[in-house]
């Protein structure tokens, strides 16, 4: 059994950073592609960014290229989401997937583990 736990969000202006963290337990981790994903009120849950095996490989959404990183900390199992010039388009509910194979997807349907989803709201 994989648990995905993330943490890190919360309410932030127009033009700030944060750093989303998701906590992997279980040994799948170290052989896993992971992502984050996000849902705004009324919308569907849509990609944001994707990880493989060795965190050399990386996808991102268009609309998060360029100010979104996402990385890995094998030592620690976790799986960071670096945001910066946040925009109000940005504010949903991240969250956190793994799936049992090494590379990076965009479908959500591609992941078989989810966290609990930490909320990110950009003020104006």
């Amino acid at each position: 059994q994989v648990q995905l736990v993330e943490s890190g969000g919360g309410l932030v202006q127009v033009g700030g950073s944060l750093r989303l963290s998701c906590a992997a337990s279980g040994r799948t981790f170290s052989s896993a592609g992971m992502g984050w994903f996000r849902q705004a009120p009324g919308k569907e849950r849509e990609f944001v960014a994707s990880i493989g095996l060795g965190g050399s490989s990386t996808q991102y959404a268009d609309s998060t290229k360029g100010r979104f990183g996402i990385s890995r900390d094998y030592a620690k199992n976790t799986v960071y989401l670096q945001m910066t010039n946040l925009k109000p388009e940005d504010t949903a509910v991240y969250y956190c997937a793994g799936r049992s194979s090494l590379g990076t997807s965009s479908y959500g349907s591609d992941y078989d583990y989810w966290g609990q989803g930490t909320p990110v709201t950009v003020s104006s």
